[in-house]
């Protein structure tokens, strides 16, 4: 039963101006929510107090009116006095109970519903001075204005809150959409730049500070990318001169032989002369193969740690006849044991050797320096004496296909220029780096180790 790729979701992209303006205003409504609640509660409070001080006061002066008509005349004179008290006092209430719980005195016309209004109650007691029991009195006092006021008074808090949580989020989103212009500006330069148009950078008319790191790094990005671009520009047409000298010596070669009968020896002539040709674009073709892998991160191979003053002395022996073709002497100072890949590195100082042979001064000496630097790196310095390279052109020793003077090569001896690049490679995979130095005569060409 086969099974069904599930298809992959992209998580859809969101606005930072809506998601900013959405948080500030969800907390410009808590904190505003939060504030105008406690004003809420405090006017709330202040009104109770209001109404529990107005209730205490009035009741006072029931007691004492009743008190002092009691001792005037009677129940009679305690009716009268209330009832003129009542016309004087919209928006209360009073009921006053003998001690036998039967109504002495209400009040006939109340100006509110005492049993659907909002009101609040506080009951009084009266000791009369004929010495009767005590009259039990009750003051209901008319809060429906109040509330009404602070009813209102909720209803502008909570309009307020959404109103200032709307300002807030339709401020904040206009704002940050102002800030975001110059991100709005550097996605339209960056969009801008193409294969033709690989020297523009991005700016700003008016720096930002949290922006500029941003931009420094993308713009260092880019002078490594145009970098990149002409190096392979210029390698891909290095490639091509390289490859077509012998495959135009083969052509070349290949027509003259088939022009004409030939005898077994110049057709043997002709084919060792093109295996010479391929053997060169072999060679060729294996570094760049060599070049591409080191390119890609593969590491060296490390064994057992070696003597590398021995490992250069086998790799002078090798070069033996070309150093007393022309005169040439070497010395090994120093020497230390290093865990290397043997074959990679004997290769880089057969090609710094090789390159010290051809451009050293004849008779003169060539030195091996191996030197233990800080921590575990050792340096691998070839010098010779002879004509100083330029100092514009030791950036670029290390480059494919570079040659400082291309009067310098010699043409019985040719070389694709590869042979440094090679030694960047290796050192590369060891942890290291290439390094030369050049001045008063004196080339110092080498490359570090780093241990495993």
């Amino acid at each position: 039963m086969s099974s069904q790729a599930m298809p992959s979701t992209v998580p859809c992209a969101y606005s930072i101006g809506r998601r900013l303006s959405i948080l500030l205003a969800i907390q410009t409504v808590i904190g505003l929510g939060v504030l105008l609640a406690f004003i809420y509660g405090a006017t709330t409070m202040l009104f109770t107090d209001k109404h529990e001080e107005e209730l205490r006061g009035y009741s006072a002066v029931l007691v004492d009116v009743v008190r002092d008509a009691d001792a005037k005349g009677g129940e009679a004179e305690i009716k009268a006095k209330l009832a003129w008290l009542a016309e004087r006092r919209p928006g209360t209430f009073v009921q006053v109970q003998r001690a036998d719980g039967s109504e002495l005195y209400r009040d006939k016309a109340p100006t509110f519903d005492v049993t659907t209004s909002v009101s609040r109650t506080m009951p009084f007691t009266v000791e009369p001075v004929s010495g009767a029991g005590p009259l039990q009195g009750t003051v209901i006092l008319d809060c429906t204005q109040d509330a009404k006021t602070i009813k209102r008074m909720a209803l502008l808090l909570i309009a307020a809150v959404l109103a200032g949580a709307a300002l807030v989020g339709w401020g904040t989103f206009w704002r940050v959409r102002c800030s975001l212009r110059p991100l709005i500006d550097l996605a339209g330069q960056t969009k801008a730049i193409d294969a033709r148009r690989l020297g523009q950078r991005l700016t700003l008319a008016e720096p930002v500070e949290e922006l500029q790191p941003l931009i420094d790094q993308f713009n260092g990005l880019m002078n490594r990318v145009e970098r990149t671009y002409e190096q392979l520009e210029g390698f891909n047409a290095d490639v091509a001169h390289e490859l077509r000298t012998p495959l135009t010596n083969l052509i070349g070669h290949t027509e003259v032989a088939l022009s004409r009968e030939r005898s077994v020896g110049e057709l043997e002539d002709t084919l060792h002369s093109n295996l010479e040709e391929l053997h060169r674009m072999a060679a060729i073709v294996n570094d760049m193969l060599f070049l591409a892998q080191a390119d890609r991160g593969v590491k060296a191979r490390r064994g057992a740690a070696v003597s590398l003053a021995q490992l250069v002395q086998q790799v002078v022996e090798f070069h033996e006849a070309p150093m007393e073709e022309r005169g040439l002497t070497v010395s090994i100072e120093g020497d230390t044991r290093l865990s290397i890949d043997e074959p990679l590195v004997k290769r880089a100082l057969s090609n710094l050797l090789g390159n010290a042979i051809r451009y050293a001064d004849t008779g003169t000496n060539l030195c091996v320096r191996i030197a233990r630097e800080s921590g575990d790196s050792v340096r691998l310095w070839v010098e010779n004496t002879g004509p100083s390279i330029e100092p514009e052109h030791l950036p670029r020793l290390f480059d494919r296909f570079f040659r400082a003077d291309a009067s310098r090569c010699e043409l019985e001896k040719p070389h694709h220029g590869l042979g440094l690049s090679i030694v960047a490679a290796i050192a590369r995979m060891h942890d290291g780096f290439p390094a030369a130095e050049s001045s008063g005569g004196t080339t110092r060409v080498g490359f570090s180790l780093h241990a495993a």
